[in-house]
C-alpha cells in the first residue's frame, strides 16, 4: 500500500486495512459472542474500532484508538441503571386508566427519542477522546441536552415535511457538532450547505415519494364521499363494506395503491445507495478544521458494488443456513421421541435464530460498513494540513461512561 501523497488538489488519506484480517477479527468475534451470551459485544466493538482507526493514515500517520472494553461495559451497566427506571415508569404509566395512561405511548416515545440523541451525542463525546493522531487528542465540548432538544425539533419538522427538511437538519446538527469538536486546541467548524444537499437529493425525493403521492390521489379520487357519508349515517359494524358499497372504484383503487407501495419501496432500496453516497460525500466536504479542508470524491458506483457484494454473500449465507436447517430437521423428525423431537426442534429454532442474526450482521460489518469506511478515507483529499504542524495538546476529555447509554439505547455506532 502507499503512502500518502502530494497532488494538484491536495493531500490523499488511505485505508490501509486488509479485508481478510477484518473478516477473521469479526467471524471471532460472532463465535465468542455465542460463547458469552452477548458479553463479548464490548471487546469486539474495541476490537473493530482499533482496526479501523490505527489502518487509517492522514498525511503519513495513522490514528490511534485507545479506548478499553471495561469501559464500555461499565458505561453500559449504569445506562441501565439508569432506564430501568424509566421504563418502568412508563410501564406502570400505562396500567392507568386515565388520562396519564392513555398518553404514556406517547410520552415514552417522545421521551426515549430524546435520551436517543442526548445518548448519540454523548458517544461521539467518548469517541473522540479516545481518538489520538500525533500523538494528540480529540475531543467535544458542548451540551448534550441542547443537541438532543435541537435534534427532537427537527425530527419533528422533517416528519412533517414528508423529509424534505433532511438536509437541512443534518447541517444544522452537524454545524453544532463541528464547532464544539476540537483536535487539540485547534477547533472545528462544518461548511456543508443544506440547500447544496437538498437539490441534489430532490430528484430521489420525488422519485420515492411519487408513487405514494399517486396512490394517496387514486385513493381520494376513488371514494365517493357524499355516498360515503349517507353510508356511515345509517350505521354498520363494517365500515369498509359500506365505504366499498358507495364507491365502485375504491377496490381497483385500493389495489393501484398497494402496487404504488411496492414502487415505491423498490425505489427507496435501489436508490439508497445513491443517497448515501451523496450524504457521506457531502458530509465528508464539509469538514473544517482551521486551515484545514477536505474534499470528496467518493463514486456512487463503488458504494453500489459494496451492497451488491453483501447481498451476494447474504444470499451464500442464506443458502448455507437453509441446508443445514433442512439437514437438521430430517434429524429431528427421525426422532422416535415425541417429546424429545419437540424440544430439539426448539432448541435448533432459537439458535438458527441467533446464528442468523449474527451471520447477516457480521456480512453487513464486513462488506458495507467497512466498504463505506475505505471508501470514504480512500476518496478523501486534505488541503492546508500544514495546520497540523501548529496544532498543541487541548485539555478537554470524556467521560468513560459517556457511550453506555447510546449502546443501552441501541443507537450507537462506530
Amino acid at each position: 500500500m502507499t503512502m500518502s501523497s502530494l497532488d494538484t488538489t491536495g493531500r490523499a488519506t488511505h485505508f490501509l486495512g486488509s479485508k481478510r484480517d477484518y473478516w477473521r477479527l469479526l467471524s471471532r468475534g460472532a463465535l465468542l459472542l455465542i460463547v458469552t451470551l452477548g458479553l463479548y459485544r464490548f471487546w469486539l466493538m474495541t476490537d473493530i474500532r482499533r482496526f479501523l482507526w490505527c489502518h487509517t493514515e492522514i498525511d503519513g500517520e495513522t490514528l490511534e484508538y485507545c479506548g478499553t472494553p471495561l469501559e464500555l461495559l461499565l458505561g453500559f451497566l449504569v445506562a441501565l441503571a439508569v432506564l430501568i427506571p424509566i421504563y418502568g415508569s412508563f410501564f406502570l404509566a400505562a396500567l392507568d386508566l386515565g388520562s396519564i395512561g392513555q398518553w404514556s405511548g406517547l410520552i415514552g416515545f417522545v421521551g426515549l427519542g430524546f435520551l436517543g440523541q442526548y445518548a448519540i451525542y454523548r458517544a461521539r463525546r467518548y469517541r473522540l477522546s479516545r481518538t489520538i493522531y500525533r500523538g494528540l487528542r480529540f475531543s467535544q465540548a458542548g451540551s448534550a441536552w441542547l443537541y438532543a432538544l435541537r435534534a427532537l425539533a427537527w425530527w419533528v419538522v422533517t416528519a412533517l415535511t414528508l423529509g424534505l427538511a433532511y438536509p437541512f437538519q443534518v447541517a444544522s446538527l452537524e454545524r453544532y457538532k463541528m464547532r464544539n469538536t476540537y483536535y487539540g486546541n485547534q477547533p472545528g467548524r462544518f461548511a456543508g450547505d443544506g440547500w447544496r444537499l437538498f437539490f441534489r437529493g430532490l430528484p430521489l425525493w420525488l422519485l420515492t415519494m411519487g408513487p405514494i403521492a399517486a396512490a394517496i390521489s387514486a385513493l381520494v379520487g376513488a371514494v365517493d364521499w357524499d355516498g360515503v357519508v349517507n353510508a356511515l349515517g345509517q350505521g354498520s359494524d363494517n365500515v369498509m363494506a359500506r365505504v366499498e358499497g358507495a364507491s365502485p372504484g375504491f377496490g381497483a383503487a385500493i389495489a393501484f395503491s398497494l402496487l404504488m407501495l411496492a414502487v415505491a419501496i423498490g425505489m427507496a432500496s435501489l436508490l439508497y445507495p445513491v443517497f448515501q453516497s451523496m450524504v457521506l460525500r457531502w458530509w465528508c466536504s464539509g469538514l473544517r478544521f482551521g486551515e484545514l479542508s477536505a474534499r470528496s470524491k467518493l463514486r456512487i458506483r463503488d458504494v453500489y458494488r459494496a451492497y451488491m457484494r453483501f447481498l451476494w454473500y447474504a444470499l451464500l449465507f442464506t443458502a448455507l443456513l437453509g441446508a443445514v436447517s433442512l439437514v437438521l430437521g430430517i434429524a429431528v423428525a427421525a426422532l422416535s421421541v415425541p417429546d424429545g423431537a419437540e424440544l430439539a426442534g426448539t432448541a435448533i429454532a432459537l439458535a438458527g435464530y441467533v446464528v442468523a442474526a449474527l451471520g447477516y450482521s457480521t456480512i453487513y460489518r464486513a462488506t458495507v460498513l467497512l466498504s463505506l469506511w475505505q471508501l470514504g478515507v480512500d476518496a478523501l483529499q486534505l488541503s492546508g494540513v500544514e495546520m497540523l504542524d501548529k496544532v498543541e495538546a487541548g485539555t478537554r476529555t470524556g467521560s468513560s461512561l459517556s457511550e453506555g447509554l447510546a449502546d443501552a439505547l441501541n443507537v450507537g455506532g462506530y
